[in-house]
């Protein structure tokens, strides 16, 4: 009985160590599964791709108004791209661990080969100039999005690389760079690569962002060796046409498109008189969107942009001229311009500035929108009705320009 009792509570000991062993490795798979579930739910809470199309561009968030959402900045086509959410036109896009920003639909392509890695290196750069142009090339792992900004007093311009941690250890400086004054670099964050360039002169001339391969390139356009109207190209661009009218008259109901067109073909003059070499947008009633307008710009390269435009308002007793500008490295054109154009006993409306319209965001040259007077005023609807006043509003326009040139000497 004693052997028997003996090999029974072994028996039951040895089944205790099995039921025991077996709850842990229950356990055990069942934080396996969940572990691994978990992990499963994260990698397939995010789509990986690329942007696409005409202009991809991103927006801070979801607020809108008639010039659309506040963008924060243009992108390369190609460049990699975190989808962690989505609206009705809009993908939310993981910029970095804490930097989002809204991508359009139509400029995000999916990638089911892509893998995302926790962080990407910078790698070695390289400042140089050619015979018209500096640039500084950052080695990247990867095409990664990036913004940009100007600073002013002193002349800088500032690109945030997000997803990228810094391991660049030389930077090659050559003396054909004219314009780069200094360059350096700063771990904003973890994941945010500062860049920044300093420049010689105090006014910004434009600089562009792109990719060769997977290295950021930043151009940075010089200022002329001479800044008088006959040495420059000057883009002008009569607001709207073709099948936008613009605003009307409150009394005449005149199309705001055909006026604008009277407005730059005498500026247009004027400028060809000072031997400036001119681009116009349009010089006909023409139907022209917006990103058409950027990329033959873009193509143009021209020293600086004058867009026209006619005011409106609900309120007819509104009145006055105003001049737009979205970069602060592009405010001393438009405040110039504004002066000049008081001068012609105009009521002031202002200069705004971080103005969402889409020709002020480009950052390849220097820009202004002018909105000479209101259509929706009686007054103002006179003036813009008189050929004179074309004439002298381009006079002050060029008066402008000109002074803003010679502050840059």
């Amino acid at each position: 009985m004693i052997a028997v009792r003996i090999n029974t509570e072994q028996l039951l000991r040895v089944f205790l160590c099995y039921l025991s062993g077996m709850i842990r490795f229950l356990r055990f798979v069942c934080v396996f599964w969940a572990f691994s579930t978990n992990a499963q739910t994260i990698q397939n809470n995010f789509i990986a791709g690329k942007t696409t199309g005409i202009l991809p561009f991103l927006e801070y968030g979801l607020g809108i108004d008639r010039l659309g959402g506040a963008k924060m900045t243009y992108l390369d086509t190609g460049v990699t791209i975190k989808v962690v959410d989505s609206t009705i036109v809009n993908y939310k896009v993981q910029l970095s661990k804490d930097h989002f920003a809204y991508l359009p639909k139509q400029n995000f392509q999916r990638e089911n080969d892509i893998k995302l890695l926790p962080y990407y290196l910078t790698n070695s750069w390289r400042v140089s100039g050619d015979d018209r142009y500096d640039y500084v090339t950052v080695t990247l792992d990867e095409k990664l999005p990036y913004r940009s900004m100007q600073q002013i007093n002193p002349s800088k311009i500032v690109v945030d690389i997000f997803g990228a941690t810094g391991n660049t250890n030389w930077i090659t400086q050559l003396s054909t760079a004219e314009e780069i004054k200094n360059v350096y670099h700063e771990q904003l964050e973890d994941d945010v690569f500062r860049v920044i360039i300093e420049l010689k002169n105090k006014q910004h001339w434009g600089y562009s962002i792109y990719y060769q391969e997977k290295r950021l390139v930043i151009r940075v356009k010089r200022q002329p060796a001479e800044p008088d109207l006959k040495n420059l190209k000057v883009a002008v661009d009569a607001g709207h046409g073709g099948d936008n009218n613009g605003a009307r008259g409150i009394t005449t109901k005149i199309l705001e498109k055909e006026y604008t067109l009277l407005f730059a073909k005498q500026l247009e003059k004027l400028l060809l008189d000072e031997n400036a070499d001119v681009f116009m947008t349009r010089d006909k009633d023409t139907t022209l969107n917006m990103p058409d307008r950027i990329l033959t710009l873009q193509k143009e390269d021209p020293h600086f942009l004058i867009s026209i435009h006619l005011n409106s308002s609900a309120r007819d007793s509104i009145k006055g001229t105003s001049t737009y500008y979205r970069h602060i490295g592009f405010r001393p054109l438009s405040q110039f311009i504004l002066t000049n154009l008081l001068e012609l006993g105009l009521k002031e409306f202002g200069n705004i500035g971080s103005f969402n319209f889409a020709l002020s965001g480009p950052t390849e040259y220097p820009n202004c929108l002018v909105e000479v007077a209101f259509l929706s005023n009686k007054e103002d609807e006179q003036l813009i009705l008189d050929p004179e006043f074309h004439k002298a509003v381009a006079v002050q326009i060029i008066a402008g320009i000109k002074e803003w040139l010679k502050s840059c000497k």
